[in-house]
């Protein structure tokens, strides 16, 4: 198995998950938290879920809310994707 850097998750009583090894936020809402991570990209899904803590520089995400289940996603990142949002024609004039 390959060597990552310092990856810890915990979830306290549903309602807090904390972790570190976090290198860019995708998107979020309460109901969905999707971001890339040192081991991959990490969805987070609950109810009225807001990031509490952030910071990139150290890795560290808090989020509080119902969480209702994560999932690691393997061979995406939220980077690459992110030229989907642009339109059409934005993506062709490039």
């Amino acid at each position: 198995m390959e060597e990552y850097e310092k990856h810890i998750l915990s979830i306290e009583g549903r309602k807090k998950l904390k972790l570190a090894g976090v290198q860019h936020v995708g998107s979020f809402d309460e109901q969905e938290i999707t971001l890339d991570t040192n081991m991959g990209v990490l969805q987070l899904k609950g109810e009225g879920m807001h990031i509490t803590h952030l910071n990139l520089d150290e890795g560290s995400l808090v989020v509080e809310g119902y969480i209702n289940g994560l999932e690691y996603i393997e061979g995406k990142s939220t980077k690459a994707n992110k030229a989907r949002g642009k339109s059409f024609i934005n993506r062709i004039l490039k």
